[in-house]
């Protein structure tokens, strides 16, 4: 009983203009005072930070803050796929005829997740991370590979929770809420970097209000204005995880998820 009245509590509280009444909030200057608290609140590490509490002019210029140089060493090897995100693995596992599986109990279909974007075809038996960013992480998102965009799409959604709440009992908040996906072509194949908006999230922005025509790895690709998460996906037959990853474990933005396989081996991969 509890848990369907909190399912109906978050379905009526999953409407835009919630967000956008966060939103409002959190860019308005009167929400400068409670920057300290909620850096407190969520144990921050205000020291990473690129500017002192005090020179931030609203909680989401702190929340969107960018950090210091260097705070973030990235998996610099080409073969290499960096986390990016700090945050914590919710799911991952390979996918299978285009299904993602075991997300909290449920799964998912790349169809769902991907809009039926045609890109969805070089994906149906790659490899899937959940990324689940805090409100004590640092919110900006960074590219995963060196390579260039192909293309970027906004798709509109709900704003569910994507908590442990929000991905038990919520059905397919992953493919429901509002979605910005980046797919980037680099050396070994192509990556799918799926932004999902939740709860109080106002946006998902580009830095720069924009995509680029290419990135380097670690470079600024996004950020949410309030916590969320990142599906990341690679093409099929391209990929190993990491040796001792597993769901539940703490990454960094820069931190290496695994090692894409060179083209000889794809090939041999593909037609055994």
């Amino acid at each position: 009983m509890k848990k369907r009245f909190l399912r109906l509590l978050t379905e009526l509280s999953s409407r835009k203009w919630v967000s956008r009444i966060a939103g409002r909030f959190a860019n308005s200057g009167l929400s400068r005072r409670f920057i300290p608290t909620f850096a407190k609140t969520y144990n921050i590490r205000v020291e990473e930070a690129e500017k002192p509490m005090d020179q931030y002019g609203t909680l989401n210029e702190f929340f969107t803050r960018k950090l210091k140089p260097d705070m973030r060493p990235i998996s610099a090897a080409e073969d290499q796929l960096a986390s990016p995100v700090d945050a914590v693995i919710t799911g991952m596992g390979p996918i299978q005829e285009g299904s993602i599986f075991n997300v909290k109990g449920q799964d998912y279909t790349l169809d769902e997740m991907l809009n039926h974007s045609p890109h969805r075809q070089k994906y149906s038996h790659g490899y899937c991370f959940v990324l689940y960013l805090s409100p004590s992480d640092y919110h900006r998102i960074h590219a995963p590979v060196t390579g260039t965009t192909v293309e970027s799409e906004h798709v509109p959604g709900r704003v569910y929770p994507v908590n442990d709440f929000g991905l038990h009992h919520m059905p397919r908040v992953l493919s429901r809420n509002e979605r910005l996906i980046t797919y980037i072509r680099h050396g070994q194949g192509e990556v799918a970097v799926v932004k999902v908006g939740a709860l109080n999230v106002s946006s998902i922005r580009y830095s720069d209000d924009k995509v680029k025509s290419s990135y380097e790895k670690g470079q600024d690709l996004a950020y949410f204005e309030f916590g969320s998460t990142v599906v990341l996906l690679t093409e099929t037959n391209t990929f190993e995880p990491l040796e001792g990853l597993a769901l539940g474990a703490k990454v960094r933005m820069g931190d290496c998820l695994g090692t894409f396989h060179a083209k000889t081996e794809r090939v041999q991969k593909t037609q055994s």
